[in-house]
Protein backbone atom coordinates (compact mmCIF):
# COMPACT_ATOMS: atom_id res chain seq x y z
CA UNK A 1 0.00 0.00 0.00
CA UNK A 2 0.90 3.59 -0.13
CA UNK A 3 2.13 5.72 2.65
CA UNK A 4 -0.83 7.82 3.91
CA UNK A 5 1.35 10.93 4.02
CA UNK A 6 1.90 10.74 0.23
CA UNK A 7 -1.68 10.38 -0.80
CA UNK A 8 -2.13 11.13 -4.49
CA UNK A 9 -4.86 10.79 -7.01
CA UNK A 10 -4.24 8.45 -9.89
CA UNK A 11 -5.77 9.94 -13.00
CA UNK A 12 -6.32 7.78 -16.02
CA UNK A 13 -4.47 8.75 -19.17
CA UNK A 14 -6.67 10.60 -21.64
CA UNK A 15 -7.61 8.47 -24.65
CA UNK A 16 -5.83 9.13 -27.93
CA UNK A 17 -7.66 11.44 -30.28
CA UNK A 18 -9.40 9.47 -33.00
CA UNK A 19 -9.05 10.62 -36.58
CA UNK A 20 -12.53 10.94 -38.00
CA UNK A 21 -13.17 10.04 -41.63
CA UNK A 22 -16.57 11.74 -41.71
CA UNK A 23 -15.32 15.10 -43.11
CA UNK A 24 -13.39 13.34 -45.87
CA UNK A 25 -16.43 11.26 -46.80
CA UNK A 26 -18.57 14.41 -46.87
CA UNK A 27 -16.15 16.10 -49.26
CA UNK A 28 -16.01 13.02 -51.49
CA UNK A 29 -19.80 12.83 -51.69
CA UNK A 30 -20.01 16.52 -52.59
CA UNK A 31 -17.41 16.01 -55.34
CA UNK A 32 -19.27 12.94 -56.60
CA UNK A 33 -22.53 14.86 -56.86
CA UNK A 34 -20.75 17.78 -58.56
CA UNK A 35 -19.15 15.59 -61.22
CA UNK A 36 -22.37 13.67 -61.82
CA UNK A 37 -24.35 16.86 -62.36
CA UNK A 38 -21.80 18.50 -64.63
CA UNK A 39 -21.24 15.39 -66.73
CA UNK A 40 -24.87 15.29 -67.87
CA UNK A 41 -24.37 18.45 -69.93
CA UNK A 42 -22.56 16.80 -72.83
CA UNK A 43 -23.17 19.25 -75.64
CA UNK A 44 -20.89 19.71 -78.61
CA UNK A 45 -21.97 23.34 -79.07
CA UNK A 46 -21.27 24.30 -75.46
CA UNK A 47 -17.83 25.78 -76.27
CA UNK A 48 -18.33 28.33 -79.05
CA UNK A 49 -15.58 28.38 -81.65
CA UNK A 50 -16.55 31.77 -83.02
CA UNK A 51 -17.95 34.81 -81.31
CA UNK A 52 -21.72 34.87 -81.51
CA UNK A 53 -23.38 37.96 -82.87
CA UNK A 54 -26.79 39.32 -82.03
CA UNK A 55 -28.17 38.33 -85.44
CA UNK A 56 -28.07 34.65 -86.36
CA UNK A 57 -25.72 34.06 -89.27
CA UNK A 58 -26.20 31.21 -91.70
CA UNK A 59 -24.20 28.13 -90.90
CA UNK A 60 -20.86 27.98 -92.63
CA UNK A 61 -19.09 24.76 -93.45
CA UNK A 62 -15.95 23.72 -91.67
CA UNK A 63 -12.95 22.88 -93.80
CA UNK A 64 -10.94 19.78 -93.20
CA UNK A 65 -7.43 19.64 -94.58
CA UNK A 66 -7.56 18.78 -98.26
CA UNK A 67 -10.51 16.35 -98.21
CA UNK A 68 -13.10 18.98 -99.05
CA UNK A 69 -15.71 20.58 -96.88
CA UNK A 70 -17.73 18.97 -94.13
CA UNK A 71 -20.93 20.14 -92.50
CA UNK A 72 -22.27 18.69 -89.26
CA UNK A 73 -26.02 18.55 -88.70
CA UNK A 74 -27.24 17.67 -85.20
CA UNK A 75 -30.73 16.34 -84.61
CA UNK A 76 -32.01 17.10 -81.13
CA UNK A 77 -34.56 15.21 -79.07
CA UNK A 78 -37.24 17.51 -80.48
CA UNK A 79 -36.37 16.41 -84.04
CA UNK A 80 -35.17 19.83 -85.20
CA UNK A 81 -31.97 19.74 -87.28
CA UNK A 82 -29.31 22.16 -86.03
CA UNK A 83 -26.27 23.49 -87.88
CA UNK A 84 -23.76 25.63 -85.93
CA UNK A 85 -26.23 26.14 -83.09
CA UNK A 86 -29.03 27.42 -85.37
CA UNK A 87 -32.20 25.34 -85.64
CA UNK A 88 -33.38 24.90 -89.23
CA UNK A 89 -36.59 23.70 -90.80
CA UNK A 90 -36.37 21.30 -93.76
CA UNK A 91 -36.62 23.93 -96.58
CA UNK A 92 -33.90 26.03 -94.90
CA UNK A 93 -31.77 22.90 -94.51
CA UNK A 94 -32.14 22.14 -98.22
CA UNK A 95 -31.10 25.71 -99.04
CA UNK A 96 -28.06 25.31 -96.77
CA UNK A 97 -27.09 22.10 -98.57
CA UNK A 98 -27.54 23.69 -102.01
CA UNK A 99 -25.48 26.76 -101.06
CA UNK A 100 -22.67 24.62 -99.68
CA UNK A 101 -22.75 22.31 -102.72
CA UNK A 102 -22.14 25.33 -104.97
CA UNK A 103 -18.89 26.19 -103.19
CA UNK A 104 -17.79 22.60 -102.52
CA UNK A 105 -19.22 19.91 -104.79
CA UNK A 106 -17.69 17.15 -102.66
CA UNK A 107 -19.47 18.28 -99.50
CA UNK A 108 -19.33 15.76 -96.66
CA UNK A 109 -22.40 15.88 -94.42
CA UNK A 110 -22.16 14.41 -90.92
CA UNK A 111 -25.49 13.79 -89.21
CA UNK A 112 -25.37 13.39 -85.42
CA UNK A 113 -28.77 12.33 -84.08
CA UNK A 114 -29.53 12.54 -80.39
CA UNK A 115 -30.31 9.29 -78.65
CA UNK A 116 -33.81 10.59 -77.96
CA UNK A 117 -34.46 11.75 -81.54
CA UNK A 118 -37.05 9.80 -83.46
CA UNK A 119 -36.16 7.94 -86.63
CA UNK A 120 -38.45 10.05 -88.81
CA UNK A 121 -36.37 13.19 -88.14
CA UNK A 122 -33.21 11.35 -89.26
CA UNK A 123 -34.91 10.03 -92.39
CA UNK A 124 -36.23 13.52 -93.20
CA UNK A 125 -32.73 15.04 -92.97
CA UNK A 126 -31.29 12.27 -95.13
CA UNK A 127 -34.09 12.76 -97.66
CA UNK A 128 -33.45 16.53 -97.84
CA UNK A 129 -29.72 15.89 -98.33
CA UNK A 130 -30.45 13.44 -101.15
CA UNK A 131 -32.77 15.93 -102.89
CA UNK A 132 -30.06 18.60 -102.63
CA UNK A 133 -27.56 16.29 -104.34
CA UNK A 134 -25.36 15.37 -101.37
CA UNK A 135 -23.57 12.12 -102.13
CA UNK A 136 -21.22 11.90 -99.13
CA UNK A 137 -23.44 11.59 -96.05
CA UNK A 138 -22.53 9.82 -92.82
CA UNK A 139 -24.58 9.17 -89.71
CA UNK A 140 -22.38 9.55 -86.64
CA UNK A 141 -23.21 8.00 -83.30
CA UNK A 142 -21.55 8.90 -80.01
CA UNK A 143 -20.72 5.86 -77.96
CA UNK A 144 -20.25 5.75 -74.21
CA UNK A 145 -17.13 3.90 -73.10
CA UNK A 146 -17.92 1.05 -70.76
Amino acid sequence: MQDPSTLGLARPKPPKALISLVPMIDVMLILLVFFMVTSTYLNLDMIPVVKRSSTPAPAEPTTTGGTGTSLMIRIGADGIPTARGVGLDLPALETLFLDNMKTAPNLQVLVLPSGAADMQALVSVMDVATRAGVTNLRVVRLEVAE
